[in-house]
């Protein structure tokens, strides 16, 4: 699966020091875990909508349980998005430090 995909996207060469290095794991591992708070949110909020319509006493709360759905879906797709952009961030940035101090 292309879209998320985890792991290391460059190979540390010897021109990165270790620190530079340490730091951009420790931002790719934040950036994961980030991703992984915003999915467990979202399937907390899909099991609430599920339960909510499983209430036959309540029919008001339909209502409850849509929008809880919806939130579900936009935190998904919140997180997968953030997750993105900061991964491509980080290549971007990498590589362009690496540019710098070939010169």
């Amino acid at each position: 699966m292309k879209l998320l995909k985890f792991g290391r996207d460059f190979n540390p060469d010897e021109k990165v020091i270790l620190r530079d290095y340490l730091a951009i794991e420790r931002t790719r591992l934040a950036n994961e875990r980030t991703l992984l708070s915003y999915v467990r949110s979202s399937l907390y909020l899909l099991l609430g909508s599920i339960g909510i319509f499983q209430l036959k006493d309540f029919p008001n709360f339909k209502y409850l349980a849509l929008v809880s759905l919806v939130f579900s879906i936009i935190f998904f797709v919140i997180g997968v998005f953030r997750f993105r952009l900061l991964k491509k961030s980080l290549k971007r940035l990498y590589y362009m430090s690496e540019e710098a101090k070939g010169k």
